[in-house]
């Protein structure tokens, strides 16, 4: 069952309704090496936590993330900082998409903060993107230049990959319309 455009609406409505967010400090999540080759599909030690309502592969990057409730956080966080025309108009793009536990990591005063200022919101979420698709086999050493304007890098191999050297890839290589997403467990924040 595929979610309209009305009912993307009334779940971004409603996520961004929950900000401010919930808090709390996240579980550590362990992440196994793996020596093979990038995969080719989805994964990550967070694919199966990460509970689906719907074929997201048609869908553009903020109604695809609204059908996961675990991003919620982060589709309250767009809507609130109006990105859902840079996110959904682009045609191919990656966005390493913060879960809700990312948020949560962060300092209650800090998210308070970023919340209330539009145009700060705007910059970290948009430092989470960069303008093209990027393949599993380009994370092992990557540096990548963001919408925001910086520069984020990556690096691992086989399924365990990190963002910056400190967010772990949970999920990654879901493939929707416009995007390729990597789901991660930090905020990532621009550099100053």
């Amino acid at each position: 069952m595929r979610i309209t455009g009305a009912r993307t609406a009334k779940a971004a409505t409603a996520a961004a309704l929950a900000v401010p967010l919930a808090f709390g400090g996240a579980a550590a999540q362990s992440h196994a090496q793996s020596p093979s080759p990038s995969p080719s599909g989805p994964f990550g030690p967070g694919c199966s936590a990460l509970s689906q309502k719907a074929d997201t592969a048609k869908d553009k990057v903020i109604e695809a993330a609204a059908a996961y409730p675990q991003l919620s956080q982060f589709v309250a966080a767009s809507v609130r900082a109006r990105l859902n025309s840079t996110l959904d108009g682009k045609p191919s793009i990656t966005v390493f998409v913060p879960n809700n536990q990312a948020f949560q990591q962060v300092d209650k005063a800090q998210l308070v903060s970023l919340l209330g200022n539009d145009g700060q919101l705007k910059k970290v979420l948009t430092y989470h993107v960069v303008d093209k698709r990027i393949t599993p086999d380009e994370l092992s050493k990557g540096s990548f230049t963001t919408v925001e304007g910086g520069k984020l890098t990556t690096s691992g191999s086989g399924t365990d990959f990190t963002v910056n050297g400190k967010a772990h890839i949970v999920c990654g290589n879901i493939k929707v319309a416009n995007a390729t997403v990597y789901v991660v467990d930090s905020v990532l924040r621009p550099p100053s």
